[in-house]
């Protein structure tokens, strides 16, 4: 029997995903993409929703036979035990101090876009978008899901306008005639944060109604949404070259909706971009909660976090990641740290995470099932070779994490003990 309540069904599961990899990226990814390889990164999207197929496959078969709010991690707790999954949840964790902080920057660029913020403003709006999603996770995942099928509902419409408006035509589609593998590799370690949700989303299983049926339904439903819309705005993006330095890429979307439906449609298109950012963060910050409150539960981590509120919310556990939410936003714009950079670093850590769940995969699922795990394997090495080094920050975080619980129980005994005994 689930411990949280089952309410979610395929609609709002896809729509949960969807807007998830939608989100931060859709309004910024492609145009950076754009500016790291140009044409090339349309052949770019091809590869890389190739290569998220079958990862999304193997997180299905995994969801499908192991739902649980530890989502990865427990996956991973299966096939490898309790340390392994120590591992997986603090790199997952660890995303918390580089990944939302620059969800948030982007977020706050469609602010930028139509008000002329101050330095101070912005943070403003990064503290004052993790209250609303505090308050929005208190009401469940349910809630969670209708706002965000709405919001999937107005990103899809806009793309889609903009595609009708703009009249694209069969050239616009052709992939180039050559390309340069120098270009596109950099620019996959960029894109790949499009397609990273779906193990945030894992934590999500145990509240499907179905979860055996609906859940792996809903997830390659919401990965084959993403992966056209993503498509598609990046004919768009190259079609009307919309990008270039930081400032023109976090407003790549704004700029398109001025040049096709005039400047004051570009207030429409900021609100859209905002509210896609927000729900992107909002599933991440709700599957973080999720996995810490599975592991106090299970006794993994203090008590403290394992209560739930009167409608089975992890209160607690959700209060806790929006704390270090702020934290880690309050440093990232003390500091001033470029998008790109920590984009890379985060995606070093999802990465990580996906490996170890591929890993998982192959030791705990049988048939064609575990053939993708296999193939997912390597195409997860793939992309850590592609990020170069950008990965050395998940690296040393979970070597170190290794280090550690390798040396915690000798820590635990008296130091007589600890020392090997004498010849």
């Amino acid at each position: 029997m689930s411990r949280l309540h089952q309410q979610l069904g395929i609609g709002q599961g896809a729509a949960l995903l969807a807007t998830s990899l939608l989100g931060t990226g859709i309004f910024v990814v492609p145009a950076i993409a754009a500016h790291i390889a140009g044409r090339d990164s349309l052949l770019a999207w091809l590869l890389l929703i190739a290569l998220v197929l079958p990862i999304a496959f193997t997180f299905a078969a995994l969801g499908k036979h192991y739902p649980h709010a530890g989502g990865a991690a427990h996956f991973v707790a299966k096939a490898f035990g309790s340390r392994a999954e120590k591992i997986c949840a603090f790199l997952f964790i660890a995303v918390l101090p580089v990944g939302l902080p620059a969800a948030l920057v982007m977020a706050t660029g469609f602010w930028q876009s139509i008000f002329s913020l101050s330095s101070g403003e912005q943070l403003a709006v990064q503290l004052g978008s993790l209250a609303a999603i505090w308050l929005l996770g208190l009401g469940g995942a349910k809630l969670s899901g209708n706002v965000q099928g709405l919001i999937a509902i107005f990103i899809i419409g806009l793309i889609l306008s903009l595609s009708w408006q703009a009249d694209i035509q069969p050239l616009d589609y052709q992939l180039p005639s050559s390309f340069s593998a120098a270009k596109i590799a950099p620019a996959l370690a960029v894109m790949f944060w499009c397609f990273v949700g779906i193990e945030a989303f894992t934590h999500m299983g145990e509240e499907f109604r179905k979860p055996q049926r609906d859940f792996p339904i809903a997830l390659l439903l919401g990965v084959l949404i993403a992966g056209t819309v993503y498509w598609a705005t990046s004919v768009l993006v190259l079609k009307y070259a919309s990008y270039g330095d930081q400032h023109a890429n976090t407003q790549s979307l704004a700029r398109l909706v001025a040049i096709l439906f005039g400047s004051k449609a570009s207030y429409l298109a900021a609100i859209i971009g905002y509210l896609a950012c927000f729900a992107s963060i909002n599933i991440y910050i709700q599957g973080f909660a999720r996995l810490i409150w599975s592991m106090a539960d299970e006794g993994q981590l203090p008590a403290y976090f394992a209560q739930l509120s009167a409608n089975k919310v992890p209160r607690r556990a959700l209060t806790f990641i929006v704390l270090a939410c702020v934290v880690s936003s309050l440093s990232i714009w003390l500091f001033k740290l470029p998008l790109e950079d920590l984009i890379r670093y985060a995606n070093g850590n999802f990465i990580a995470v996906y490996l170890l769940s591929m890993l998982a995969g192959v030791v705990l699922l049988k048939g064609l099932a575990r053939l993708l795990a296999c193939i997912s394997v390597l195409l997860c090495c793939a992309l850590l070779v592609a990020l170069g080094s950008q990965v050395t920050y998940a690296l040393i975080l979970g070597l170190g994490m290794f280090a550690y619980l390798s040396c915690k129980p000798y820590f635990k005994r008296p130091f007589a003990q600890a020392l090997p005994p004498s010849e």
